[in-house]
């Protein structure tokens, strides 16, 4: 038998597994009532999912659940914020209790280890779409923001880059992989926000943004926003065995600098605070790349290896550029 609307939100979602001393009401009332801490901003975010836009019809909701939310609290480590709130709405073509169980048990999963609430949201019937808006606290003008890079900064990410995109390829059918490990497909169903490293980094990356439409048009919002350009060295890119592998074999780098899904971090910071930025990531868990830097002249440059101009063929993905 289905679920009627307020079953299912009785049933999954009214009970979070995270309760924060800061949300004077939660689900249940027609808005949540949150306490705002004196002295901090509060960053928001938004992101929709859409099945067979951003994932396949067969993802396992378990990773969708977890997904969903890993996505948005993306957006809040890129400007250095603390997760503490969220919401969910539900766009689904049936109440399917079994589907229902997994995903909202990947959500409450993540939503726990960075003690995230739950507070509200709406559910309706349609064509699967999973919309996660994500609340975080930072104090008041810490925040890393994409207008700040200047001429000279090192830019530096986070992890590898190109391998959700190799990932997504080989389930396709459309590259054979040597081998297809877990850890791969990890990378592209079950992402984890960069949030200590991107609070880690307030107060000495200049700007900053997370890798979701692929280097190239990420990195280019950065150097738009502050009126900049950028020269990257693609020999320093972190790729792992199976991405050097297919840029080996194909000659093509649109799998690092194009293809998406990474949810690294990507920022700038000005060389004297580089060895600064090296000791805090390490100590939130990261190795950072430096790949290139900040210059004068508008655009991205990619060089080679022997220093040659590599034109790439995408620049990353754009909703409405894409059939």
């Amino acid at each position: 038998m289905a679920l009627t609307e307020f079953e299912l939100i009785s049933r999954f979602f009214s009970r979070p597994e995270t309760e924060r001393e800061d949300v004077v009401l939660g689900i249940g009332d027609d808005c949540a009532l949150l306490q705002v801490p004196a002295g901090m901003e509060l960053a928001v975010s938004i992101d929709t999912l859409v099945e067979a836009i951003h994932f396949p019809p067969d993802t396992e909701p378990e990773s969708l659940g977890h997904k969903a939310l890993a996505v948005n609290l993306s957006d809040l480590a890129a400007m250095g914020a603390v997760p503490a709130w969220a919401t969910l709405a539900l766009t689904l073509p049936h109440s399917d209790s079994v589907w229902l169980e997994a995903f909202s048990r990947g959500f409450a999963s993540l939503a726990r280890r960075y003690q995230v609430q739950l507070i509200g949201g709406d559910t309706t019937r349609g064509p699967l779409n999973i919309t996660v808006q994500v609340h975080g606290l930072l104090p008041a003008g810490a925040a890393l923001r994409r207008d700040g890079a200047q001429p000279g900064d090192l830019i530096a990410v986070t992890g590898p880059l190109g391998d959700a995109g190799l990932a997504l390829l080989a389930l396709q059918n459309k590259y054979e992989l040597a081998e297809f490990d877990s850890e791969l497909r990890q990378r592209l169903e079950w992402p984890m926000p960069r949030l200590e490293v991107g609070q880690s980094l307030r107060g000495i990356a200049r700007s900053a943004i997370d890798i979701s439409d692929g280097l190239l048009a990420d990195l280019g919002h950065i150097a738009e926003a502050s009126g900049v350009g950028a020269t990257l060295r693609l020999a320093r890119l972190p790729l792992s065995r199976g991405v050097a592998r297919y840029v080996k074999e194909t000659g093509d780098w649109s799998l690092p600098l194009s293809a998406g899904d990474d949810y690294e971090l990507c920022f700038s910071v000005p060389p004297a605070r580089r060895s600064e930025a090296e000791h805090k990531a390490l100590r939130a868990g990261c190795k950072l790349a430096w790949i290139g830097v900040i210059d004068v002249d508008p655009g991205i440059r990619c060089l080679t290896a022997d220093d040659d101009l590599l034109d790439p063929v995408s620049r990353g993905y754009e909703h409405f550029h894409h059939p």
